[in-house]
């Protein structure tokens, strides 16, 4: 063991050498359509117009007013109710993380059901904190009966509902959903938080209906909206509880450049509106060729992502790879998804790539 190896072992935490770091996929030359990004770039008027922007920024201050405006933004933008309030973090993972440093109490745990985003885990193993996983039923809906037995034995300071979930893209039955709240909110402790990351792409949100429930927080993030780079998530909740979080927050977590390129998307929602209309238009499309496909199914999807059983998902995946097409291989991060792929809904050209690809390597 050379040096700096026993430094590393005799310093560094185990648990975290133990563990693997997030995996990204060499995408360079691919057909990239295994991150949920939006595929659109803007229009070149708008790309002069955010560049000139930019360049008037004052990149040589630390960003205060510039924070505040955002804020006041998105508050307007997304109708915040009343005696609410919205904080900032660099994309919803950093969200995910202050969300656990300020819930890290002795003997507090994380819950979420599974498969789900692999940062509410991640968030609670590095903070010391317990994580509980529920397994989702075989439809990946939520297992209304585990949840709830799960939430009184456990009593999470965190309760994650996904909304829609990742990667399996679907909104869960919202019976079940009002029970998992209820169920939180009787027990006088701990918090619901709803991750809305494919809000553009749904049908339902709890961003007004958190109003009536003073332990329910939403969080949200502008890199399904369009601006996967910028880095900028949100969340929002009861202004009491939102305040102690805030606490914990860096107290310039947000760059003065991504605070003006959200001012701009903000004031040209139009432009990903329109965006965000051809892709919920596109995935229906991919929908029916997908379920046209002999072997093949798709699941229902409120996102910018489709779920996909195949018959052998490390053949097919290989298989698109090779005719230049990259999408997610998932069916190793859990037994529910068995010889599944995660498909990003792209542009209607990409798509058809994507489906010629994919019949091809079945």
């Amino acid at each position: 063991m050379s040096a700096l190896n026993q430094r590393i072992t005799a310093t560094v935490r185990q648990d975290v050498q133990s563990m693997h770091g997030y995996a990204i996929q060499p995408s360079a030359g691919f057909v990239k359509l295994d991150a949920m990004e939006n595929p659109f770039r803007l229009p070149p008027e708008l790309q002069r117009e955010l560049g000139e922007r930019l360049g008037r920024v004052a990149i040589n201050r630390y960003p205060t007013t510039c924070v505040a405006d955002v804020i006041g933004a998105l508050s307007s933008y997304v109708e915040l109710p009343a005696g609410c309030k919205l904080m900032l973090g660099n994309g919803s993972d950093e969200l995910i993380s202050l969300l656990a440093m300020a819930c890290d109490r002795p003997g507090n745990t994380i819950l979420a059901p599974l498969p789900g985003f692999v940062m509410y885990e991640m968030s609670a193993r590095l903070q010391g904190l317990g994580f509980v996983g529920v397994p989702l039923t075989a439809d990946f809906e939520l297992d209304e009966a585990a949840m709830l037995a799960a939430i009184e034995r456990h009593r999470p300071a965190i309760t994650y509902i996904a909304y829609p979930n990742n990667p399996t893209a679907n909104l869960f039955d919202e019976a079940i959903v009002e029970k998992i709240v209820a169920a939180v909110g009787a027990q006088g402790t701990g918090f619901v938080v709803f991750d809305e990351a494919y809000q553009p792409f749904s049908s339902r949100s709890w961003m007004q209906r958190m109003a009536d429930h003073e332990h329910v927080l939403v969080m949200r993030t502008l890199s399904k909206f369009g601006l996967a780079g910028v880095r900028l998530g949100y969340m929002a909740g009861a202004a009491a509880l939102v305040d102690e979080i805030d606490k914990v927050r860096p107290p310039y977590n947000i760059s003065v450049l991504n605070a003006e390129a959200t001012l701009f998307a903000i004031e040209h929602a139009g432009e990903f509106a329109r965006q965000a209309q051809i892709l919920r238009a596109e995935r229906e499309r991919l929908q029916a060729a997908l379920r046209a496909m002999p072997g093949v199914t798709p699941f229902p999807s409120e996102a910018n992502m489709i779920l996909v059983r195949v018959p052998d998902s490390a053949r097919a995946f290989a298989g698109m790879k090779e005719r230049g097409v990259l999408v997610k291989h998932i069916a190793g991060l859990h037994p529910l998804l068995a010889n599944c792929l995660r498909l990003t809904v792209g542009t209607p050209e990409e798509n058809t790539l994507m489906i010629d690809a994919l019949k091809a390597s079945l």
